[in-house]
Formats: C-alpha cells, structure tokens, sequence
C-alpha cells in the first residue's frame, strides 16, 4: 500500500490545457472516486497516475516516490478498466496469472496468489473455464482478480461497471467494497455516476472542467455542496434550482420566488436583503407533512418506484420533482401541495454560484 499525492498537475495537449492545477492527497489505504461530467479530465487525470498519460506540468508521487519518469511497470499500480481484455483463449487461471508469469514469478507462486485471489472473489469454481463461458460480472472479476495478485501499491479504477447491467452494477459495487474491506489497498476509482461515488468512497472529488470544484466525505458533498454544480451533481433524483430574491432578512429570513411564494431560509445563512440567489430543494427533503414553507403547484408527472413516488410538478415556472411515499396518493393534474424546512433549503449567489 501507499499514497498518492498530486502536486500542481496541468495536462494539455498542444494548446489545448485539460487539467490545471490539481493538487490531490490521498492518504494510504484509502478509497478515492474521481467523479464529474464526460470531459472533465478525470480519467486522464487517472492515467496520469498510472503513467499511460504524460503530464505537462507538476509531480506525481507514489509512496512518498516522484514517479512522472517511471513507466507504469514500475510504478507498482494495477488498472482495472471499462473493457474487461480478458484472452479468449486462456482460462480464468491463466489469465489472473499471466502477467505474474511474465515477471518471471514460480509456477508455485503463481498458483498460490491465483488461488487466493479467486476465494476472495468467488471465482474458485470457475478457475478452470474461459471468458467465453463467463457472465459479464464474472469477467470482470476475473480482471479484478488479475489486479489483485499483483499486490499493487494502489489500484486504479476506470469506469469498470459502464458495460454491465443495472442490476449487475449493484452486485459489483458490493464486491468492490468488500474486496477493499479485505486487502485496504489505496484505491482511485474514476466514474461518472455518483450513485457509485457515493457507495463505494471514504472522499469524493469533484472534478468539472479539468479543475477541482471540491472534495469530502460523500455525507460532506451531499449536505454542504460548495457551489451549484456540486449540489447539482451529488443527489439523485438531482437537486431542484429556483430563481428568487432575499426578503426580510432580520429574524425571519426568506427567499420570494418569482410567483410570489415564499420560502423560508435558515437565519444562518449569509445574504442580504434584495439579493438575487438560487435556491436549491432536494427532492427528498419535499414533504406532504410538516410545518415548513408551503409549495404548491399543478402534477406533470408521476412516476412510482415501489416504496417511493417521484413527482414532477410545476412550481414558480419551473419543473420541480418531490420524492414523496409509495402509498401518497398523488395524481396527475391535480395540485400538489409539499413543505420544506428552512434548514433544507439550500441558497447559492446568482452571479458567483457559490454557497451562501
């Protein structure tokens, strides 16, 4: 095991820059997901570190190590990528092994880490099939398995759950987290779902246009999102935005949304009176009970996921969605009323974006 730190990394390709100035630690035995929208460089930043990418400014080290000149052999990390480049013509065995056969490792040794290998991830049975014979978890345990009987320093994740099915994604999270449970290898997953972000990482950093926009525990990010495209990333169904102006700031604050409603904002927030913000409603955090600001507007849509019911609702000109109980007995077309509590009402400047 070991850490990771990024020191003022910048990547551009010709005059094009990607990456500008990210700077990154990751302590030792810990799970880092690199998260953000397609083209926000987290998986070059990611084969900066595994050494497939060359960086144009800044250090990279490994283990205390500077390693920007050393190939990624001899950076000591195992990849785990989207595509499972399983060889057809191997067997689950030969292929968890054959990169330990090209560094010269014993057959003994060789079949000692396979087969530990495979009782961690539940391939023993399957030890002696080829790809072709496996499901798509299965192979892409099997390319796991190739990671773990390196012993890598730090393993590298790209994407590996993209091409699975939903329900398969699901199971191969669990196996991921425990496999991390198991070994506490450092650990730098790239993905752009945040659903798998927050499931699997002790931090998540947020990454939007090759640059930083923050990074915490996944509790951190989801109840004190730094800006509005922190707090529309992390959450799903995604946070409501709605424009608005501060009113009465003394005592009792709150924001008049453009029909006129108001809502409630904890006194703790920092605005001033007649300034334009955003506010943010999470759509858990709507309620058909309680005593909080009241909103009401017409049903668009709804849509039941079994214990919950998601609704889409018309509220100050915008679309709204609530996530109510499976039980409410919501319909299409007619009003739907829910409340918030100041306390859940999140406010960002207008201008800067920035929470307030």
């Amino acid at each position: 095991m070991a850490s990771v730190e990024l020191h003022n990394i910048h990547k551009a390709y010709g005059a094009l820059p990607v990456i500008h100035d990210v700077s990154l630690a990751i302590g030792d035995g810990e799970f880092i997901a690199l998260v953000g929208p397609s083209g926000c460089g987290k998986s070059t930043l990611l084969r900066m570190i595994a050494g497939l990418e060359e960086i144009t400014d800044g250090d990279v080290s490994i283990g205390g190590q500077v390693v920007n000149e050393l190939t990624p052999r001899e950076r000591n990390i195992a990849m785990v990528f989207q595509s499972y480049a399983l060889y057809p013509h191997m067997t689950v065995a030969q292929n968890m092994g054959f990169n330990l056969k090209l560094s010269g490792e014993t057959k003994q040794v060789i079949e000692q880490r396979v087969n530990e290998a495979a009782r961690m991830l539940d391939l023993t049975k399957l030890l002696d099939r080829k790809p072709a014979q496996l499901s798509g978890g299965q192979r892409q345990r099997v390319a796991m398995g190739r990671a773990v009987v390196r012993n890598p320093a730090v393993f590298l994740f790209d994407e590996p759950l993209s091409n699975l099915d939903a329900k398969l994604r699901v199971q191969m999270r669990s196996e991921i987290k425990a496999l991390h449970q198991k070994v506490q290898t450092t650990s730098i997953y790239v993905t752009h779902d945040q659903i798998e972000a927050m499931t699997l990482a002790d931090r998540i950093v947020v990454l939007n246009q090759g640059k930083i926009e923050q990074q915490g525990t996944p509790i951190e990010l989801y109840r004190q999102p730094a800006n509005l495209f922190v707090a529309g990333f992390i959450g799903s169904p995604a946070m409501n935005f709605l424009d608005g102006v501060v009113d009465g700031v003394d005592g009792s604050p709150s924001v008049r949304l453009k029909d006129g409603t108001q809502v409630r904002i904890a006194s703790a927030r920092k605005v001033r009176s007649g300034q334009s913000v955003k506010i943010g409603l999470r759509p858990e955090h709507l309620s058909l009970t309680g005593n909080g600001s009241p909103l009401t507007g017409q049903t668009m849509l709804v849509e039941p996921t079994g214990a919950q019911t998601h609704v889409l609702f018309e509220l100050a000109g915008e679309q709204v969605t609530a996530v109510v109980d499976g039980e409410a007995p919501v319909r299409y077309g007619e009003q739907l009323k829910v409340t918030v509590n100041a306390d859940q009402v999140y406010v960002f400047d207008s201008g800067s974006g920035l929470a307030l």
